[in-house]
């Protein structure tokens, strides 16, 4: 390697300057096809980026961590070379208890490095980049042999800082010092709008947000980030809806588990006409399952009535797979939003409408356009459109003759037969929701047991809940579904919920054992597994689960971080059904014409109004910068290969702004307390756009400063100085 080129600067559009190799491997990167391998030629570093990102390992990573993570984790895997984190006698380099503090100031050095890349890049940063750079030839059987010991220290130390580099880029840290609060503002926006951390192509790989890491002592090589290959379409949504104040009682959530249908015939489970084949030999058709027992919203509007006077309010609602009528969505929200309910997820099925076309099942997931949790009923006539997102089924339902003689549907479903769901089964898609303080994913059904590119996904990226709906017997632990939960609770320590209606429950009755009325199971890493029955005379059940901090560990020798979130149930509450509700809706919901953002809108907002919180907290003095960056017309959209904002979005970041650099001028209090404050007071007459941006703004507000307030130890601190650290000491040194 080269003397000094770990000192070597990069500036915006300018290389880095280095050795003679790395100039040659340059010239060579610019040639058609370059990178990629010549036949009977070994694997090399260039060779496999190429194949899997469809790039060429060039200076331009080093502008954005996120991609050389995802380059230092894609090359480390295939040379089987983190085993040498765990197994090297000289790892971590340096003495342990400096390389830690090295990797994270490293890492908060290059975060402020990439909002503007002036002045030099971090020099642990540099020095190791400069080395792999200059082999980035070499075969990758050197590396997996030990031959190339450093060469494997350089790409395990960019590894580690770029995930390092990662962190608040996802779900949000308790603690910040604000450097770097308009990079990580633009890596949630990235990761909003395509689904991926990193500015590869999603069409080759995605670099995703790690929610926690396993309890299990299974070796976890990052503790931010993870990567993916493109096998399925991936989504990352964060909704900013929790309880109103900053104390411990906001971080909790009440749970109606509404295990509807209450009761299933038999003749809800049809056969499809002249969908019968192979009669000969291994017969099989396709069933619908269309319920009798529809919605019954007088009776969910009672239940809800009930449910508040216990708990003073209820924040999230469950219905069990196929348990709504895509027909019956509006009414639904309608009724919750009556209530408060802040949080929906409901079965939905669709009724086959049209011959040779088979229906959908889904999860509906919908938020209260309120954005606040136990915020207390609004008057009918100000009910708006629920932010809403679409988990599919992903795998059919097979009823073979053991399920047929379980659920006693002989005398519809002859029992010789096997019977295929009928559904369209759609392409793979797996959407995470954060919700104050939780990553949730929901699931159905089969989706839970199949060990398919989804369940990977979930296990390398650790929610904190995993929601799955059934149309499916008692949730006993001895069952299929408890199995599986607890392979999620256990590795990567997620808790895991499911549900199943009563009816579907009670027809369960394998060998004429006594029907059950467990209805749904809890499983987590604190308090273990929990069958959840609902009491005959019950129409329901309400679980009350708490947030709890959690601990990030990482194999390569970091410092433990106690900045995750863990979740798990404190009380269970039988519903009995009120003698009066709030009143049902006397006509079908019509909400206005068009909701005042979606979904996607509402994520990209508040993954500003989260910078804003930030800044507001540490470094004030960057507000208006930060703002500038948000607004529309900010040129680092076009540098991402981001569309502009659309003009409604624009609108909502023009409203941020507006209202936040009115209260910064205003002298007084702190700016962070003068936003919590000014945020907080609603406003009669407000327009709705406002309301929405005022409330997102609130509620990252009011995060922060309760993960502040509940943290019992924090991250490591780093000490640093000034706006652009920089870092020395004990990161990779090449001999």
């Amino acid at each position: 390697m080269t003397e000094g080129a770990g000192q070597d600067s990069m500036t915006a559009g300018a290389p880095l300057a280095g050795a003679q190799a790395a100039k040659a491997q340059a010239r060579r990167a610019e040639q058609p096809g370059a990178g990629v391998p010549e036949h009977g030629t070994e694997p090399t570093a260039a060779s496999v980026w190429y194949a899997v990102s469809g790039g060429l390992i060039t200076d331009r990573l080093l502008e954005w961590p996120a991609d050389v993570f995802a380059l230092t984790n894609v090359v480390l895997n295939r040379a089987e070379a983190f085993r040498y984190a765990v197994a090297a006698y000289d790892w971590p380099p340096g003495p342990f208890g400096e390389w830690p503090d090295a990797v994270a100031s490293a890492a908060r050095a290059w975060g402020a490095w990439a909002e503007d890349r002036r002045g030099p890049v971090p020099e642990v940063v540099a020095a190791a980049w400069s080395y792999f750079r200059d082999r980035a030839d070499i075969p990758l059987e050197r590396l997996a042999a030990g031959q190339e010991p450093q060469l494997c220290r350089a790409l395990l130390t960019l590894h580690a800082v770029a995930d390092e580099a990662c962190a608040g880029l996802g779900v949000a840290l308790d603690s910040s010092d604000g450097i770097g609060c308009v990079y990580r503002a633009r890596g949630r926006e990235l990761l909003a709008r395509t689904g991926s951390l990193a500015r590869v192509g999603t069409r080759f790989l995605r670099v995703f947000p790690k929610v926690s890491t396993p309890p299990t002592g299974r070796a976890s090589f990052s503790r931010y980030a993870t990567v993916h290959s493109p096998c399925m379409d991936i989504r990352w949504h964060k909704m900013p809806v929790r309880h109103r104040g900053t104390d411990l009682r906001s971080e909790y959530a009440t749970m109606l588990l509404l295990p509807w249908p209450l009761q299933v015939r038999a003749t809800d489970f049809r056969p499809l006409k002249e969908s019968l084949h192979r009669e000969a030999q291994d017969p099989y058709g396709l069933f619908e399952f269309a319920p009798a027992e529809r919605l019954d919203l007088d009776l969910l509007d009672r239940v809800l009535a009930a449910a508040r006077l216990e708990a003073g309010s209820v924040d999230v609602v469950v219905l069990p797979e196929s348990a709504v009528e895509d027909s019956e969505i509006n009414d639904l929200e309608k009724v919750l939003d009556a209530h408060g309910v802040a949080y929906v997820q409901a079965g939905v099925r669709e009724p086959i409408r049209q011959p040779g076309k088979l229906p959908d099942n889904w999860v509906h997931i919908g938020v209260n356009s309120g954005l606040e949790k136990g915020g207390g009923p609004r008057p009918s006539e100000e009910y708006l459109p629920w932010f809403r997102l679409r988990q599919n089924k992903h795998h059919r339902w097979m009823l073979d003759e053991s399920q047929v003689e379980q659920y006693h549907l002989g005398g519809v479903l002859h029992p010789h037969i096997r019977w295929w769901e009928a559904m369209d089964v759609p392409r793979k898609a797996i959407h995470f929701v954060e919700v104050a303080e939780l990553v949730v994913v929901a699931l159905v059904c089969q989706d839970l047991a199949e060990n398919d590119d989804i369940a990977q996904l979930i296990r390398s990226v650790g929610p904190t809940c995993v929601v799955t709906v059934l149309l499916d017997g008692p949730q006993l632990t001895s069952r299929w579904s408890a199995r599986y939960a607890s392979v999620l609770a256990d590795d990567p320590g997620s808790a895991v919920l499911t549900l199943a209606p009563l009816g579907m429950v009670e027809r369960s009755r394998p060998h004429n054992r006594d029907a059950s009325r467990v209805i749904a199971l809890w499983k987590d890493p604190t308090r273990g597994v929990h069958e959840i029955a609902v009491e005959p005379g019950a129409d329901a059940v309400l679980l009350t689960v708490c947030m709890d901090r959690a601990t990030r560990f990482s194999s390569d020798r970091r410092w433990p971080a106690d900045n995750g979130t863990s979740c798990y149930d404190v009380a269970l509450y039988q519903v009995r059904a009120a003698a009066a509700g709030a009143g049902k809706p006397s006509a079908p919901a019509t909400p206005a014409a068009e909701p005042v953002l979606d979904a996607h809108q509402l994520h990209v907002l508040t993954c500003w109004a989260e910078g804003v919180s930030e800044a507001a907290a540490y470094a004030p003095e960057q507000i208006d910068g930060l703002l500038a960056q948000a607004g529309a017309g900010s040129g680092w959209r076009a540098e991402f290969g981001l569309p502009e904002l659309a003009p409604r979005l624009a609108d909502a970041m023009e409203a941020l702004g507006r209202g936040v650099r009115a209260v910064a001028t205003s002298p007084g209090m702190p700016l962070f307390d003068a936003l919590l404050t000014a945020a907080s007071e609603d406003r009669a007459g407000e327009e709705r756009l406002d309301r929405v941006v005022r409330h997102a703004l609130l509620s990252m507000l009011e995060e922060r400063r309760t993960r502040e307030r509940t943290r019992e130890r924090t991250y490591r601190p780093i000490p640093m100085s000034g706006h652009r650290p920089r870092t020395t000491g004990a990161g990779f040194t090449p001999d």
